[in-house]
């Protein structure tokens, strides 16, 4: 009995919602431990305002939104609405913790400019 050959892509295929570091995920799970609650996940949103034209929105949640995309990094559940992912896709958020630093950062190849405060994007 013949099967047919299974073929693979060797294409690399882009990331269709964010990506979270290991220390981005680390901070935001010892977060929502501070807060003591279980049922909170990370929200990235795009909003908009600031100089650019859409600002980021990071915050915790606990509501399920219809066409929500949902992605697990290592425990810590990252939740993008269907408007805000294509602005999204891609996008890798980190924590930087530096003298120089601190906080979230979020690199997006998919903005093609940015405001000098950094919160904007067009």
């Amino acid at each position: 009995m013949t099967t047919p050959a299974q073929t693979e892509s060797t294409e690399a295929q882009a990331p269709t919602t964010v990506v979270l570091t290991d220390v981005a995920a680390q901070k935001v799970k010892a977060l929502i431990e501070q807060e003591g609650r279980d049922d909170l996940r990370l929200r990235v949103a795009v909003q908009p305002g600031g100089c650019s034209g859409l600002r980021y929105q990071l915050f915790f949640d606990e509501r399920s939104l219809d066409g929500d995309i949902v992605t697990d990094y290592s425990g810590v559940e990252v939740v993008v609405d269907r408007m805000s992912a294509p602005y999204l896709a891609g996008a890798t958020i980190d924590f930087a913790d530096r003298i120089d630093a601190q906080g979230f950062t979020i690199d997006n190849p998919n903005a093609g400019s940015s405001c000098a405060c950094g919160d904007s994007f067009s």
